[in-house]
């Protein structure tokens, strides 16, 4: 499964939770999958390196 996918999968999941315990986790876990997503977008044009600065 792709990150994009992965996030589609969430988002379709948060609309249909009416939980407020489930929603809070599902927003949590599609939060986590946004900045992994936006990491890996950024390593691959070169604007973030996850080496050490030395």
């Amino acid at each position: 499964m792709t990150i994009d996918q992965h996030i589609e999968e969430l988002r379709a999941e948060l609309r249909n939770a009416v939980d407020p315990i489930e929603r809070r986790e599902i927003m949590e876990d599609l939060e986590m999958a946004l900045a992994e997503r936006e990491a890996m977008l950024a390593e691959a044009e070169g604007h973030y390196s996850s080496d050490p600065p030395f």
